[in-house]
């Protein structure tokens, strides 16, 4: 696996601005047109950008190693992330590293522009956790105008066809750069991509179609949920003029337990039992998170020994649960009476 971070010579706690940073003199350093650039590194810098630039596939890579929104891969880079590059330089030619990348890589051109996303944090107790749970937060972010339904049109007045882009929605532009001439097509900025405008513009939004506001989103926390996990809510992250919105990623945060903790499937406990029972066997009740049962203890138990209850462990998006291990704690006596002394010596004359 490609390590991102050690490619642009950033922490993994690094910055936007700073990740920005670290490209952009790189960029300069191995650009190919550039008199001792090197090509391999260039698109190695650009490929960790194109990743660490973008907050989801960020969070992907960090969390599992790579990227499922189709980011840096064997197919090719996400070329929207080097918004922001304009006005890039080199030799006086004035270019845009995301249309030069969008073409030179085979990229196909930019994907579809959509909203931000927006990433909100969540605690939940460890049963829940456990069992799964649902919460309903209310979280402030730009959404759809409710008063023009995101037309950004006053209501009842309707749009007309954008005359910067002939209802097309985009505008095409030719520029020069080290690698010749390129035509790239933009989102017109009249319309938003839209290829409509408002005849009168919505008071609320002011023709934007989108403004700040309050929504109440339901979460759903599935049964075995992690501490760290990452939960993707497609579409409801943050809404944009014309284009779909984008992404609402929910980070879980798991509150310790005082009697469990979590081993994969499997739930972890400790129970203390006298040394008499260690010795003879006997029965405990225990707490489970489905409530009390009873363990058998074998006779002869040992220090630090594992006991196994069947299906009281963590549920499976497969079906089944995982078990509860009971990690046995066997006390010993700081003081012994005369009478307990005496038959512990002759335990001791009988080799035990």
């Amino acid at each position: 696996m490609k390590d991102y971070y050690s490619i642009l010579g950033v922490s993994k706690s690094a910055s936007e601005e700073e990740i920005k940073k670290a490209f952009r003199t790189l960029a300069h350093k191995y650009h190919p047109d550039k008199k001792g650039g090197d090509e391999a590194k260039f698109k190695e810098a650009s490929e960790a950008y194109a990743v660490l630039s973008d907050r989801k596939k960020r969070a992907e890579y960090d969390t599992y190693g790579r990227t499922f929104s189709g980011g840096a891969s064997a197919g090719g880079f996400d070329f929207s992330n080097f918004a922001g590059f304009e006005g890039f330089q080199n030799g006086g030619v004035e270019f845009d590293l995301g249309d030069i990348f969008s073409d030179v890589f085979g990229g196909g051109g930019r994907r579809t522009r959509r909203g931000r996303d927006i990433s909100i944090d969540v605690e939940i107790p460890f049963r829940d956790a456990i069992f799964g749970t649902e919460r309903r937060i209310l979280i402030s972010k730009l959404g759809q105008c409710d008063t023009c339904s995101g037309t950004g049109a006053k209501k009842g007045s309707g749009t007309v066809t954008c005359a910067a882009c002939n209802g097309k929605g985009q505008i095409k532009e030719s520029r020069n750069t080290f690698f010749g001439t390129f035509t790239s097509a933009r989102s017109c900025p009249t319309c938003k991509g839209r290829g409509e405008v408002p005849k009168e513009t919505c008071t609320a939004c002011h023709g934007e179609g989108v403004l700040k506001k309050q929504e109440e989103v339901h979460v759903v926390i599935p049964a075995g949920a992690e501490n760290g996990e990452m939960i993707r809510m497609p579409g409801r992250g943050e809404a944009a003029t014309g284009v779909p919105a984008g992404d609402l990623y929910v980070k879980i945060h798991v509150r310790q337990d005082k009697l469990f903790t979590r081993d994969g499937m499997n739930l972890v406990t400790a129970l203390s039992i006298k040394l008499s029972d260690a010795l003879l066997g006997s029965e405990y009740r225990i707490q489970t998170l489905d409530g009390e049962t009873t363990l058998a203890i074998p006779q002869g138990v040992s220090q630090g020994e594992f006991l196994r209850i069947r299906g009281k462990g963590v549920p499976s998006h497969r079906g089944g649960r995982g078990d509860l291990l009971v990690r046995v704690d066997i006390e010993f006596p700081k003081k012994l009476s005369k009478k307990a002394k005496e038959a512990i010596e002759q335990l001791r004359k009988e080799g035990i």
